[in-house]
């Protein structure tokens, strides 16, 4: 079983009367990708800085790599890489200029780090180019290449792809999971629910300074009604059965469709296709749908993501036939 990279009890944050965070509670396991998503205002931001020793917290206690946030800083600066929601790069510098100097300031001795970092992040043709040259996703590489210098254990990472063309986003979204990997922890905020989805072991939404659920994307979803089952049958005798041995199903008959309302879990899907059995029904397709991450999101916080895309549509995410797991989701 693995560590706990982070570990949070009762983390509370106040500005005068403003709760900006209200006692949360959560835990991050070592080499994971934990992301946590919420609107604006929501409390991320002062997460990641009571966690990176940036902030005080007024209340709770907090561990980053095995030590206290509180009493041993620059133990749990000496472990750990931030990523804020900015690039911050030297613009007058180049960018290999740029690495080394945090290199200095890491104290970090190996002259081939710059040059890995510089390859891998594919910025060797540019590295001796000016900062103020660069495109967004150019500096937004560099600001991570630079949090690599000194090998950190774990990786903040306050919404780092926001601006983002969808190919510099992706570009971001592979390096992530390179590190992880390679065993980093990496803390991950964002408003972009595809990227807690495709990146996330955990997701943990706040709001109004309250973690209001937590568990892996797929048990979020689980959260929200909507789970079905579509099945398309090859004659109209056959989804007339369909419809008739399963009570509460949707059906289409321009399409020859059934949508049977379900949880998406194994045992569901036994059940259902036992029925279809029972009376010698063969579907011609099968599929799970389920709700996505910004249904999930517009449920929990009443508020549609930055991008604006949560609705009440019936847009769904669609599963692989026959793999759903059945776990307990937990929401608080």
């Amino acid at each position: 079983m693995k560590s706990s990279a982070i570990a949070v009890t009762g983390l509370r944050k106040a500005y005068g009367d403003k709760v900006v965070l209200d006692g949360i509670d959560f835990e991050v396991e070592a080499g994971s990708v934990y992301s946590m998503l919420g609107p604006n205002g929501a409390g991320k931001t002062t997460t990641v800085n009571i966690l990176t020793t940036l902030l005080k917290a007024d209340a709770g206690t907090a561990s980053v790599g095995g030590h206290d946030v509180a009493a041993a800083t620059k133990a749990v600066r000496s472990v750990i890489g931030v990523t804020g929601q900015f690039a911050a790069v030297d613009e007058l510098l180049s960018g290999r200029e740029n690495l080394q100097l945090m290199a200095d300031l890491k104290r970090v001795r190996d002259r081939e780090v710059v040059t890995g970092l510089l390859e891998r992040f594919d910025l060797g043709e540019s590295a001796d180019k000016l900062v103020s040259a660069y495109s967004g996703g150019m500096r937004r590489k560099l600001d991570l290449a630079m949090t690599l210098v000194g090998r950190p254990r774990i990786i903040f990472l306050d919404e780092p792809t926001t601006g983002l063309d969808p190919r510099s986003r992706r570009t971001m979204w592979a390096i992530v999971r390179d590190l992880v990997a390679e065993g980093t922890t990496v803390f991950l905020t964002t408003q972009y629910l595809d990227e807690a989805d495709q990146l996330a072991d955990r997701v943990a939404v706040l709001d109004h300074g309250r973690l209001v659920a937590e568990g892996t994307p797929e048990e979020l979803k689980r959260l929200i009604p909507g789970t079905h089952v579509r099945l398309r049958f090859a004659e109209h005798s056959a989804l007339e059965t369909a419809a008739r041995v399963l009570p509460g199903a949707a059906r289409d008959d321009q399409e020859l469709t059934l949508r049977v309302p379900g949880d998406g879990t194994s045992r569901s899907l036994r059940a259902l296709l036992d029925r279809l059995d029972e009376h010698m029904l063969d579907a011609q397709e099968f599929s799970v749908h389920t709700p996505d991450l910004d249904d999930v999101f517009l449920a929990l916080t009443g508020r549609p993501t930055a991008d604006g895309t949560a609705g009440t549509d019936t847009t769904d995410s669609t599963r692989s036939t026959g793999t759903a797991t059945s776990t307990e989701a937990i929401a608080r």
